[in-house]
């Protein structure tokens, strides 16, 4: 039971409620050390989101003191029809039953749905309340880094493309549709990537870390068969700048062929050569032949996300 004066308010975020949601998440961030919410939810708070998802604010005293989010269904899940969620309490206003109210909320607006959390981090926190609620860890997805740069640190290798394969990076105003058909395709089992439309493209495209010089294609025969975009973090206070293998993707035809590892390799030595000395990705816990490749490479785990899931 929470007190009488805390309220949980459900409707579009106006821009100071934005902000608000942004200053929580960057205080939950300075104390977990782990980003509270996706970077899909982030951009949601930013610009808005889909028709169908939800926004719900707990005030306390008109001060927001903690933040969900949860997606209509999708059809192309895992467990078809489940809506995806993520939430964030304010360090301040921990225990004391702020993120049960959440969960309820959530639950009970799902009109039957099932209902599916991501918890960043895999926080003791995180999943005593998944528990309390009566979710069970359903999936998990691994944050995996690498050191590009240092004495042992070996060169990366140079990508060995399939023979009658070229590589370009992307041009943007021509290469967006026939980039989504591909990555449609290459994520059917995955509709958090498989699902983009050009709208969550575009929105991707006008953030100021894009940089088509560092989104590459591979080309057969004048068609897409597979790309690698990369992305660059900002460094947090006290860092550095922290690249990213954001997607690679490989066209389910040219599979098997030796396309994403050499994809995965023109990436690292783009970011390698902007002197970022550390690469990290994600990586489904499950797609056990993405994780062999990648520990090859010389990456290895540093974090996990996990995925509880109430049916």
């Amino acid at each position: 039971m929470i007190e009488p004066s805390v309220a949980v308010r459900e409707g579009p975020l106006s821009p100071a409620r934005a902000t608000a949601v942004l200053e929580l998440t960057a205080a939950a961030r300075r104390a977990d050390g782990v980003a509270p919410l996706s970077e899909h939810v982030l951009l949601h708070v930013r610009h808005g989101g889909a028709a169908g998802s939800r926004d719900l604010l707990l005030v306390v005293d008109d001060r927001v003191a903690g933040y969900a989010h949860l997606d209509a269904p999708d059809s192309g899940t895992a467990e078809a029809g489940d809506m995806s969620g993520e939430l964030v309490v304010h360090p301040a206003s921990r225990r004391r039953g702020y993120g049960t109210a959440l969960v309820s909320a959530l639950t009970a607006g799902a009109d039957g749905h099932g209902v599916t959390l991501w918890a960043h981090g895999d926080l003791p926190g995180a999943a005593g309340l998944a528990r309390s609620a009566g979710f069970t860890r359903f999936r998990a997805l691994w944050q995996m880094r690498m050191s590009l740069r240092g004495p042992t640190i070996p060169p990366v290798p140079s990508p060995v493309l399939p023979e009658g394969v070229t590589l370009r990076t992307f041009r943007p105003g021509q290469d967006e549709s026939p980039w989504l058909a591909v990555n449609r395709r290459a994520f059917a089992g995955h509709p958090d990537q498989g699902s983009w439309t050009m709208a969550d493209l575009k929105l991707r495209e006008a953030e100021p870390w894009f940089d088509p010089a560092g989104f590459f294609l591979a080309e057969r025969e004048g068609k897409l068969a597979g790309f690698h975009w990369t992305k660059v973090h900002e460094a947090e206070p006290g860092g550095s700048p922290v690249g990213e293998v954001y997607v690679v993707g490989v066209d389910p035809p040219q599979q098997g062929t030796g396309l994403g590892r050499a994809l995965t390799l023109a990436g690292l030595a783009h970011l390698r050569g902007l002197g970022l000395a550390q690469v990290m990705l994600y990586v489904d816990e499950a797609n056990t032949a993405a994780v062999t490749m990648y520990t090859t490479l010389g990456f290895a785990r540093s974090s996990t996300d996990v995925m509880y899931r109430c049916p």
